[in-house]
């Protein structure tokens, strides 16, 4: 059998175990105003991605291949560490094993043209190292998931820069939300939406990011795989 896919542990040399990884789609206003969509309190939607996309940061990646539009989306990271279905919002919290930051790398011409065509994001999304992610924070020690600045730079130049508390739907919304769909399970990965400012990036580029209190990251976009 494969290696169970895990994500490090701030300031320990254990690692979680990854089961599965959920994004949540458009959940910044400014974000769905750029990609041309009402940013409405339509109910959130979700898709995924691999397990095995994830991958510790500080990391350089190879420019993945059948794209010539690669973009970064900047993202707050939830880890599940306590299951359940039908979740209460006020009970959410209860299920968080901890917080990080990741990058949900696109190859945004292949979502357009599945988008066009009415198909799934999945070769958009879902491909080989599309989801780096720092260090998961224990959730005792992040000072909060509702506010605080989340940001992306490229090559020093400030992309994205906005705040948790412009997120659409909140994380204990959107988890509960989840949960009404699909059992959550311990090393349950949620991707919670990227602010306005995604743009493509290229070979060479090295690109930062955070969340104020919780995590930092750097991804160095390598040679065309």
């Amino acid at each position: 059998p494969a290696p169970i896919p895990s994500v490090a542990v701030d300031g320990s040399e254990d690692r979680l175990p990854v089961r599965r990884i959920f994004c949540v789609g458009r959940n910044y206003a400014a974000h769905a105003r750029e990609m041309g969509k009402d940013p409405t309190r339509e109910a959130p939607f979700f898709f995924t991605k691999p397990a095995d996309a994830a991958l510790d940061t500080p990391c350089t990646i190879p420019y993945p291949p059948q794209t010539e539009d690669l973009h970064h989306e900047i993202e707050l990271v939830i880890a599940i560490g306590k299951g359940g279905r039908n979740i209460a919002e006020a009970d959410v919290m209860d299920h968080v094993w901890g917080a990080s930051v990741g990058i949900d790398l696109t190859r945004r011409d292949l979502q357009a043209e599945a988008k066009k065509a009415g198909r799934p994001w999945d070769w958009g999304k879902a491909f080989d190292n599309s989801a780096p992610i720092a260090a998961l924070k224990p959730i005792a020690d992040v000072p909060s998931v509702e506010q605080g600045r989340i940001w992306l730079a490229v090559n020093g130049e400030v992309r994205q820069d906005a705040d948790l508390a412009d997120l659409i739907w909140s994380v204990r919304e959107h988890v509960a939300i989840l949960s009404q769909s699909m059992a959550l399970a311990p090393g349950d990965i949620i991707m919670t939406g990227t602010p306005a400012g995604v743009a493509a990036l290229v070979e060479g580029d090295v690109v930062t990011g955070g969340v104020d209190g919780i995590a930092t990251l750097e991804v160095t976009i390598g040679p065309r795989a």
